[in-house]
């Protein structure tokens, strides 16, 4: 297992982008977060294989039809344990 850490950049608020992540992660079987920051990014935690979150990382950079991703700063990270599936926060 390994988790993934994410601050997307772009228009990625107020086009969907929040809930294209969940469904991509619950999709992808992943555990973790998704959330808008206050700048106008949106940031992420994920956790599974590694093949999970290669896919989740080029969903990122992907996003929904109406967004427009700009750039994706991640960082692989150790598991911290995310349980109960994917959720969106605030």
């Amino acid at each position: 297992m390994k988790a993934l850490h994410a601050i997307v950049d772009g228009r990625v608020q107020g086009v969907g982008f929040r809930a294209f992540v969940h469904r991509e992660a619950r999709e992808l079987g992943l555990n973790g977060w998704v959330r808008n920051l206050a700048g106008g990014s949106v940031e992420t935690w994920a956790e599974g294989t590694e093949e999970q979150l290669a896919a989740f990382l080029e969903a990122l950079h992907r996003g929904p039809a109406l967004a427009r991703v700009t750039s994706v700063h991640a960082a692989w990270k150790q598991p911290r344990g995310e349980a109960g599936g994917f959720r969106v926060t605030h």
